[in-house]
């Protein structure tokens, strides 16, 4: 009869009970680090230390789901593969739900790993994990990779909570930029329509999203001098309007102190210049009238040629230089001047009023905006806005893809 030592199975049991409240301990002290939002890296570095001392993984890879990819965000021990290697190996293993040995494997990669353990929410793969040198009993490697998995996915979970609330807060400030933004033009755009003695004015700004880059103004000079100017700023959201804010105020300082237009449009380059460093650009048309001589004197910086009905006459007004913000020095500048008369139309508008993408084979460019003013050129400038915007919309049936804005003035 053998004879059986009642203590070596004592002693087992004991072992046993340290490896769990080891393990649990360990759990504990992953959870209570997740609570407290300790980083990322922070995370990494206690699942490796639990790995070699708690656990005595000697090899162990990290592969987390990133943008499409797997991005490696843990490893030791063994030989320094790439993420891109480890996830073409690891690819052919997607079938695998649980925790399997790929010791015997064909793949010269996933041999040299003990095991494969994935990490599942629901059908959708998060991570995976490869171990190696695995100092454990045949007794307990089922337990202890059932352990490691529920570690790792308790780091996953806590990554991708951080990842959500990362992206929440992005979200949050994206959409408060863009309130702010939205506060900004709205008080940067003057009102739709104004009348004076020398000039009937309106206008119609429909911004693409909530916030746009198009820009208008009347300014008043003196008492037989007025300005006006509309344009269009790069770019959406924060920046652009800030930019427009400097614009705007950079125009109303030179006009109240400079008469040549060239001299305005030459200050405007060089603020924005100074103000973006080349990445941001604006197109714009500035014109002053004046009164008693009936002179209109303009600049077309790079936009969208100016249509003037005139003496029974449509003109585009092209003269001018290119956009402002692209060159320290523009490269050409002049300054276009005609003769007004009575009753004349100037039709200001930004890109977006053709940029629209017309249904079937119907045409819309700037000969077509030309015949369109031609023929509505008699309508007071809130109305004849507001039936454009009608022949746009259900005529050409355009679809809108950016700002779209009027300036339209009758000069008496």
């Amino acid at each position: 009869m053998q004879n059986i030592d009642p203590t070596s199975g004592e002693d087992e049991l004991i072992r046993l009970l340290l490896k769990r409240q080891s393990e649990l301990n360990s759990l504990l002290e992953i959870t209570r680090a997740i609570n407290k939002n300790t980083s990322t890296p922070g995370l990494i570095q206690m699942l490796e230390v639990i790995m070699q001392n708690y656990l005595h993984v000697g090899k162990f890879r990290f592969l987390l789901k990133k943008d499409g990819g797997y991005s490696l965000i843990a490893k030791y021990g063994g030989d320094n593969e790439s993420a891109g290697v480890l996830h073409r190996a690891c690819s052919k293993l997607n079938k695998i739900k649980w925790p399997e040995s790929i010791a015997s494997h064909q793949d010269p990669v996933l041999k040299q790993f003990a095991y494969f353990i994935p990490i599942y929410h629901k059908t959708k793969a998060l991570a995976f994990v490869l171990i190696g040198d695995l100092n454990t009993s045949a007794e307990m490697i089922g337990n202890d990779l059932a352990f490691i998995q529920t570690l790792v996915n308790a780091i996953v979970v806590a990554l991708e909570n951080k990842k959500l609330f990362r992206e929440r807060l992005l979200s949050e400030r994206f959409q408060r930029e863009m309130e702010l933004a939205v506060e900004v033009q709205n008080m940067l755009i003057p009102l739709g329509s104004h009348k004076e003695t020398a000039v009937e004015i309106g206008a119609k700004y429909l911004p693409h999203q909530n916030i746009g880059g198009d820009y208008y103004d009347f300014i008043r000079l003196n008492d037989h001098e007025f300005l006006w100017c509309i344009a269009d700023v790069s770019g959406k959201g924060m920046s652009a309007a800030l930019l427009m804010a400097n614009f705007q105020a950079s125009l109303h300082a030179w006009s109240a102190v400079e008469d040549d237009l060239t001299n305005i449009i030459d200050r405007l380059n060089q603020k924005v210049v100074s103000n973006t460093k080349g990445e941001r650009f604006i197109t714009l048309f500035l014109a002053k009238y004046n009164e008693r001589t009936r002179k209109l004197n303009y600049v077309n910086a790079g936009h969208n040629a100016t249509i003037l009905f005139c003496d029974g006459t449509a003109i585009p007004l092209k003269l001018g230089t290119t956009m402002i913000g692209v060159f320290d020095e523009l490269p050409f500048l002049n300054e276009g001047e005609i003769d007004i008369e009575p009753g004349s139309l100037v039709v200001n508008y930004t890109d977006g009023l053709l940029d629209v993408e017309p249904s079937g084979n119907k045409i819309w460019d700037e000969d077509k905006l030309i015949d369109f003013v031609i023929e509505n050129n008699a309508l007071s400038p809130d109305k004849f806005n507001q039936k454009l915007l009608d022949h746009v919309n259900l005529t050409i049936k355009g679809k809108p893809i950016d700002d779209i804005t009027l300036l339209t003035l009758r000069i008496f």
